[in-house]
């Protein structure tokens, strides 16, 4: 297990959203959770998302996943990059554990770059937060100002900024961290071969929001109230739109945000969609709970990578995973906190939970559907 050596209480009000930081000897002795060649392998699979940015003189190379071999690209001046990596590979979960003091629906993945010496994507803007972690070797960041900055595209799949001036210019060795609010520009290369994992936290846009809203609509056949103007009179100017008309429209559209529970079950379910493919298999044969409890007296459960599992305060009999709406058996609100707050549950506290035949079955249920499993020992490695 990693120590982040990061106080919330001081960092929260001082730093997130508001200002870049360097947090040095973040993780004490730090070791790498995946060598350079287990993410060399991952980038060769299908199923996850990865990119190599190459720079060759003023030219910029983008090549996408997955790949047959690297040996090509040198021994200088480009970076592999793998999304999601938190999904695939359990050992790195480890690293994402201690930022659990966030909300898990603010938590986007667990990005890994290597890069070979000068290394990096270019100067540009993220407009999320993230925590950017050296591992391997040791890697140059500057970060600038928050403002106007002109962006371009070098390559069709590569959006940068013009240079920009730092507020931060550093080397990070292992074990230091970058915290990055969005907006803040920045660019970092390689010094020596790398490593560097970005934990970010991406926030949902209003047009997301609207857009994923007005699905949500159309799915449910909801909205279907139409605009009534029983008052209306003759005016002499047709073509007008006046603003009591506008307030009505206005209105109509509002009614259907302030249906408290349906727009709160909404929410919850979208914040809870996966955004990057998953290792998400359902159990064959499927567990018998008795099955189950045999697992749990040997070993505990834990969540899949990349599963977001959330609830609702004043809906505690339900849980949101994935998009699907859960509901909960009766008594069966604690264990639903328990699995939506840890990945790993207390061994214990299933048991405990499991002595209802209605809450084992229930846990059966979703461990069948593969969104939480038996670990192995090859998860730990």
């Amino acid at each position: 297990m990693y120590q982040l050596n990061l106080n919330w209480q001081t960092f929260l009000p001082q730093y997130w959203q508001k200002r870049p930081t360097v947090i040095r000897g973040a993780f004490a002795n730090f070791v790498d959770p995946i060598s350079p060649d287990t993410l060399a392998g991952l980038a060769m699979e299908p199923e996850l998302d990865s990119r190599i940015v190459a720079r060759q003189g003023n030219t910029w190379l983008v090549a996408h996943g997955p790949f047959e071999s690297y040996d090509h690209w040198g021994e200088q001046d480009w970076s592999l990059l793998v999304q999601a990596v938190d999904h695939w590979y359990e050992p790195v979960n480890a690293l994402v554990a201690p930022f659990r003091e966030l909300p898990n629906w603010r938590l986007d993945d667990l990005m890994i770059s290597y890069s070979l010496p000068g290394g990096g994507v270019g100067p540009h803007l993220d407009q999320y937060d993230v925590f950017i972690i050296q591992g391997l070797g040791r890697r140059r960041w500057r970060v600038g100002e928050k403002g106007q900055h002109r962006q371009h595209t070098p390559h069709p799949d590569l959006l940068q900024i013009d240079p920009f001036e730092p507020i931060i210019d550093v080397e990070l060795n292992p074990g230091d961290m970058l915290y990055i609010p969005p907006g803040f520009p920045h660019d970092g290369h390689a010094l020596e071969p790398s490593l560097n994992y970005s934990v970010g936290f991406r926030a949902p846009s209003g047009r997301e929001l609207l857009c994923s809203f007005a699905d949500h609509l159309l799915d449910h056949e909801l909205g279907g109230q139409r605009y009534q103007d029983p008052e209306l009179q003759a005016r002499a100017h047709p073509g007008q739109i006046q603003p009591a008309e506008l307030a009505g429209l206005r209105q109509l559209m509002l009614a259907q945000l302030q249906d408290e529970t349906g727009f709160a079950s909404w929410l919850a379910s979208f914040l809870s969609q996966a955004r990057h493919e998953l290792d998400e298999q359902p159990v064959e044969p499927p567990y018998r709970p008795d099955e189950l409890l045999t697992g749990l007296n040997e070993q505990g459960l834990r969540r899949q990578g990349g599963v977001r599992c959330l609830y609702l305060q004043e809906t505690p009999q339900q849980l949101f995973i994935l998009g699907e709406r859960i509901e909960v058996p009766a008594e069966g609100a604690a264990l639903a906190r328990l699995l939506a707050d840890e990945p790993a549950p207390s061994q214990a506290a299933l048991l405990t939970a499991c002595q209802n035949p209605a809450l084992c079955q229930w846990l059966t249920n979703l461990v069948n559907r593969g969104w939480w499993y038996f670990p192995t020992q090859d998860d730990e490695e």
